[in-house]
């Protein structure tokens, strides 16, 4: 084999390390990983590469910022042991939560050996994820009422689909039929002037939280912005059991939004559910969607609304990646659409 071989494009170099494009490119503006440039000036990734790469994603995975990994990567330990603290203590809930299910299931089969009857419903929670979320209601308007059921979903899951085809009142029935969960509509946008700061003020354990966010997010090249701030308010609050966000992506730029997405997706282990309203493809990147991640569609036709896996040719994959766009076109555009159709605020 030659040694060209050794090398690999960035997409190939993503996909084996199971990030995106967009995080290789990231890790390199920050002058965490350098790739290897060819005679015509295209990056590849080598065996030096990506295996600082692999180190950087796994750091990544513990929470860190990309500040944080750039002083680990040269010495420093410090933020270290906190994040791998944290990542114990999920583990450890994770084994806890393992070992009550495999005493479960030996109770069963204790009572399958003596004979005993076995109730089908006590198996249901013995062959589900654990930890995942359960929805069951009727859908709204503009379905007919059907049933709508999904189980074992994960900590965070995204909600999307065209105009008019009902997302907002799914994610409203979502919050209404999870336990002690809460609805965060755009009118959180209301809170974009220094009153939102003002309010902060009063509450110090909440500001607290929220400027350590920012921090984190701002490491990641995010853009400080009052309508950062009033989403960071309502994520960071902790007074409910799950959130359930309009239009995640509302007025906030791009660097915003994936260094947001980035901090979600890297919470440790508890962290509450989230449902997240989105239609920009800095939110939801298809090729970085992990399995701790979910997509809900709801279709144009009004069909009732299903799970799509994140693989192109799966049922209802092409229907997503249309309903995606950059925020740069969402920001163009969701003018437009409001004022354009009154069916808008139903979407």
């Amino acid at each position: 084999m030659s040694s060209s071989a050794q090398f690999l494009n960035p997409a190939e170099a993503a996909r084996r390390l199971g990030v995106s494009p967009k995080a290789l490119r990231l890790y390199e503006e920050r002058g965490l990983v350098a790739p290897v440039r060819t005679a015509a000036g295209w990056r590849t990734y080598g065996p030096a590469e990506m295996a600082r790469a692999a180190e950087i994603a796994a750091l990544r995975a513990l929470g860190l910022s990309l500040s944080q990994i750039a002083s680990v990567i040269a010495g420093d330990g410090r933020s270290l042991e906190p994040a791998l603290a944290a990542h114990q203590s999920m583990l450890e809930a994770e084994v806890r939560r393992l070992v009550e299910t495999a005493e479960k299931v030996r109770s069963v089969r204790a009572q399958l050996a003596e004979g005993g009857p076995t109730i089908a419903g006590e198996l249901v929670p013995l062959v589900r994820p654990v930890g995942g979320i359960d929805l069951s209601f009727e859908l709204p308007w503009p379905w007919g009422g059907e049933r709508f059921e999904l189980s074992g979903l994960p900590p965070l899951t995204y909600i999307i689909g065209p105009l008019g085809s009902g997302k907002t009142r799914l994610a409203k029935a979502i919050a209404q039929n999870l336990p002690k969960a809460a609805f965060v509509g755009l009118d959180r946008l209301e809170n974009e002037s220094a009153g939102a700061y003002i309010r902060l003020d009063a509450d110090t354990a909440l500001k607290s939280r929220v400027d350590e966010s920012l921090a984190w997010l701002v490491e990641d090249g995010a853009t400080v912005s009052p309508a950062l701030v009033a989403l960071l308010a309502k994520l960071d609050d902790g007074g409910t059991n799950a959130l359930v966000v309009d239009m995640v992506e509302q007025g906030l730029d791009r660097a915003a939004q994936e260094a947001l997405i980035a901090r979600l997706r890297h919470r440790g282990g508890g962290a509450r559910p989230l449902f997240l309203m989105t239609r920009s493809s800095s939110i939801l990147d298809l090729a970085a969607v992990t399995r701790n991640e979910a997509i809900i569609l709801c279709p144009a036709n009004h069909s009732p609304p299903t799970r799509v896996a994140p693989y192109p040719g799966a049922p209802g994959f092409e229907a997503v990646a249309t309903c995606l766009a950059t925020p740069e076109v969402r920001a163009r555009t969701v003018g437009v659409i409001t004022a354009a159709s009154p069916q808008a605020a139903g979407a």
